[in-house]
């Protein structure tokens, strides 16, 4: 299989720990592709030029970084990171969910600053930073545990160290102690060392 990724992007982070903790990194290519760059294989493997994107095994791609982690976590060894079904299963996907649309503000966020400075919308900036400071702050009530890990869990810790990495203006561990020792808990495991943006 070939994973299509940039280093710094958090949504392929994301995809890169869950077959690290899946034991797959063996059966994974990891490609860096730039995305901006309208690098031709990324092309090819997703229309709309995005990181991550899977080429699965029978050859055909997968696109989103939730659709290709679930692709993975049933394919590997090991608990799931994404429960099957029951009320387990929402639970997560709702933390997932909720961690993956901090992300989204943040993205956001930092592309309306990359903009010429003359061509920035000071209420989008405002928008996209209050937004994701009320999504941390959401994040921060849930009080997730490293243990076990799950999809929800594992997004929300890549979602914070991205906005330090991206956002270090950004003060997100101020009242908020509990995405604090979760990021302290994750990024000491391999999967999260070894992914890490700025590595």
């Amino acid at each position: 299989m070939k994973l299509y990724i940039s280093t710094p992007s958090p949504f392929a982070r994301k995809c890169r720990i869950v077959a690290r903790e899946k034991g797959l990194s063996d059966r994974i290519e990891e490609i860096i592709a730039d995305p901006y760059g309208d690098a031709p294989a990324l092309l090819a493997a997703n229309p709309l030029v995005q990181v991550p994107a899977l080429i699965a095994g029978d050859g055909e791609p997968i696109t989103d970084s939730p659709v290709i982690c679930e692709y993975l976590d049933a394919l590997g060894s090991g608990p799931h990171l994404l429960p099957t079904d029951g009320p387990e299963r929402w639970q997560v996907k709702r933390l997932e969910t909720l961690a993956n649309g901090v992300l989204e503000m943040g993205v956001k966020l930092l592309l309306e600053k990359r903009r010429p400075e003359h061509e920035r919308s000071p209420s989008w900036l405002q928008r996209w930073g209050r937004n994701m400071a009320l999504g941390l702050d959401a994040l921060e009530a849930v009080a997730p545990r490293a243990e076990p890990l799950d999809m929800g869990v594992i997004t929300t810790g890549v979602a914070v160290t991205w906005i330090g990495f991206r956002h270090p203006e950004v003060d997100w561990r101020t009242g908020r102690p509990n995405l604090v020792a979760l990021q302290a808990a994750l990024e000491a495991r391999d999967s999260f060392r070894e992914t890490r943006p700025d590595a």
